[in-house]
């Protein structure tokens, strides 16, 4: 009975896997678009809460390819725009049910912080932050929990499948290997050896 289930799930992920949209991959704020679902103020706000769950750090002593600082500083969520990515991922890809999931918890998160702080979540400092955060997904409110897990693997999969990560951190080169149409056939095969 297990297997059955296993593989159900295997299922319902690999066809999520093929049913993805092709701008999902190696994705820029520009290719995006234009996707604002939700207000000014509310947009800000899961900026900030991308940028809870992904935070921009700074790493003293390395260096990021390309910067001349000895400072490598890798970028946060809000700063790539995953936030605009999950908002067009709920708005093609998800129903109403996450959409109407993505209202409700944007209220939640802000009356949490209120209520928990006394200020709003944007004010508050980022240990404040995952503390609301948690509160939610610890919540007995369903739409809590299920706004955090949403933003949670939204941001994950934004963040992992944009053009900053993929190029940067994962070193993706469209095309592997390099054609050498000019080197003798001797020198292909004793450097091989």
């Amino acid at each position: 009975m297990q297997r059955r289930t296993a593989l159900r799930g295997l299922a319902a992920t690999l066809g999520g896997l093929v049913a993805l949209p092709a701008w999902a991959s190696n994705w820029t704020p520009d290719s995006l678009g234009y996707v604002s679902t939700v207000s000014v103020d509310d947009e800000a706000l899961l900026g900030d809460i991308v940028e809870t769950i992904i935070p921009e750090t700074t790493t003293p002593g390395a260096s990021t390819p390309g910067a001349s600082t000895p400072g490598a500083s890798t970028p946060g969520a809000k700063s790539l725009k995953v936030h605009q990515f999950a908002m067009r991922m709920i708005r093609d890809c998800y129903g109403e049910s996450a959409q109407s999931t993505l209202q409700q918890g944007l209220v939640l998160t802000e009356s949490t912080a209120q209520q928990t702080f006394t200020k709003s979540f944007s004010a508050c400092d980022a240990n404040q932050r995952k503390e609301v955060l948690t509160k939610l997904a610890a919540s007995t409110d369903p739409v809590g929990k299920a706004f955090v897990e949403l933003m949670k693997r939204l941001t994950i999969q934004g963040y992992t499948n944009s053009e900053f990560y993929m190029v940067t951190v994962q070193k993706f080169n469209m095309a592997p290997g390099y054609y050498h149409g000019c080197v003798p056939i001797d020198k292909l095969t004793a450097g091989g050896r």
